[in-house]
């Protein structure tokens, strides 16, 4: 998932230099068909969010892991997105890391650059060729594998079915054409409500504005030997960003200035009649407590602009896991990876627990409510896999580029050629 805290690349790298000279592995772990004893036990740190969802699917991974090492104890301890990387980079600094860790996929880039977690290969994991663009391309580096796709969480549009009834909208739309459409017969039946939105999209939310880009044919940022380079000024881009800008000043009465931290309440006051948000802000949007149990909702995935019949790339994200560099039993805690990400495992997670595997070849198994989820994940992005990303994304560059563009502050050209400048300086340190 988009985690923003992480350590300096500084740190880590003195973490990875104590892990080459104590003895861990520090290389590329495969299946335990070696002849080496089992180890007497594994630790795993995983996220509560596996606690209170799929217990059974850990105890599951446990007990297909124990026919391969039946004399190896699997020592799971759960810990907290708040916390976690700084108990983290404590374990690491130390002599008894964890042997498998569970990461944000936004957060795993920085460990691998750092030298922090073992090479893997991907022959060892099932459903490796089908695995989701966006949660594989979070666990390499440098054309290497660290890290295992675990599950995800997408983006599409969640709307108000009785807001589009109301305005003559009988379906979904399944082309921008459509949208568009639809978008102009919501603001002719409601837009003369100034706080109305046929479509909402708060000024700084640059999840969605990127996927305008990546559908356009652009990019963030490119890579080219040691040097990052951002690539928003390019022309891809600024068309993107354009159309973008278009579309956000005719259909949104979202605050140009705020983010999407609170579009579910807003969406719930019964004056927004689609959104592009998470799957889990559907709940929220219908909590009784904090939102208005008596919308009626649909959803569908983001239209290309470009592509006819396609969606628009949507940002996945989701969690990794990994085995770190310092573990003494790197093929066991490999083989207990494959065993919780193993096609059964991935089945459960999506048929009993609800969430979006880690392999296109299951995301027909979601249930109906979850199927435009499930489809945005087939064509998705993810943020530049360079050291210093977070620090792009700590500095709000992006954010305050399109705030500065609908505001009025700067025009496309000049707000993204700032942009590029500002992180193409963080990216290269």
């Amino acid at each position: 998932m988009e985690r923003t805290k992480l350590v300096s690349v500084a740190a880590l790298a003195a973490v990875a230099l104590a892990a080459c000279s104590s003895g861990g592995s520090g290389a590329t772990t495969s299946s335990s068909n070696s002849s080496a004893p089992d180890p007497a036990s594994i630790t795993v740190w995983l996220q509560t969010d596996a606690q209170q969802g799929w217990p059974e699917a850990v105890a599951a991974a446990t007990t297909a892991f124990k026919v391969k090492h039946p004399n190896t104890a699997v020592k799971v301890q759960y810990q907290t997105w708040p916390d976690h990387l700084t108990k983290l980079d404590a374990a690491l600094a130390g002599s008894q890391p964890p042997d498998v860790v569970e990461l944000g996929n936004t957060e795993t880039t920085k460990y691998m650059a750092a030298g922090a977690l073992a090479e893997l290969k991907s022959s060892s994991f099932d459903n490796s060729s089908t695995w989701l663009k966006g949660l594989a391309d979070a666990g390499s580096y440098d054309g290497t594998m660290y890290a295992v796709p675990y599950y995800a969480g997408s983006r599409a549009v969640i709307y108000n079915s009785a807001l589009y009834t109301g305005a003559g909208v009988t379906a979904a739309p399944t082309s921008f054409a459509d949208l568009t459409a639809d978008g102009d017969k919501l603001m002719a039946k409601y837009g003369s409500d100034k706080s109305f939105s046929a479509f909402y999209v708060p000024g700084k939310y640059w999840y969605q504005a990127m996927s305008w880009v990546y559908d356009n044919g652009g990019q963030i940022a490119k890579k080219d030997g040691n040097t990052w380079t951002s690539t928003l000024s390019e022309q891809p881009s600024v068309d993107a960003i354009t159309a973008w800008k278009d579309f956000v000043t005719k259909y949104s009465r979202a605050d140009v200035l705020g983010d999407e931290a609170k579009q579910d309440a807003v969406f719930a006051q019964g004056k927004v009649a689609a959104l592009y948000g998470n799957g889990w802000e559907r709940g929220s949007i219908l909590d009784p407590k904090t939102g208005n149990p008596k919308l009626k909702l649909g959803s569908y995935s983001m239209p290309s602009r470009t592509k006819p019949g396609s969606s628009m790339p949507a940002f996945l994200g989701g969690s990794t896991l990994a085995v770190t560099a310092k573990s003494k039993a790197a093929n066991a805690a490999t083989d207990w990876i494959a065993a919780f990400t193993s096609t059964a495992s991935s089945t459960a997670l999506v048929t009993k627990a609800g969430v979006l595997p880690n392999t296109t070849s299951l995301l027909k198994l979601v249930k109906p409510a979850d199927k435009a989820f499930a489809d945005a994940a087939q064509n998705s992005w993810f943020v530049p896999t360079a050291p210093n990303w977070a620090n792009v994304e700590k500095a709000n560059v992006i954010p305050q580029a399109l705030s500065d563009i609908l505001s009025g502050k700067s025009s496309v050209a000049d707000a993204l050629k700032a942009a590029d400048t500002q992180i193409t300086q963080i990216l290269n340190g």
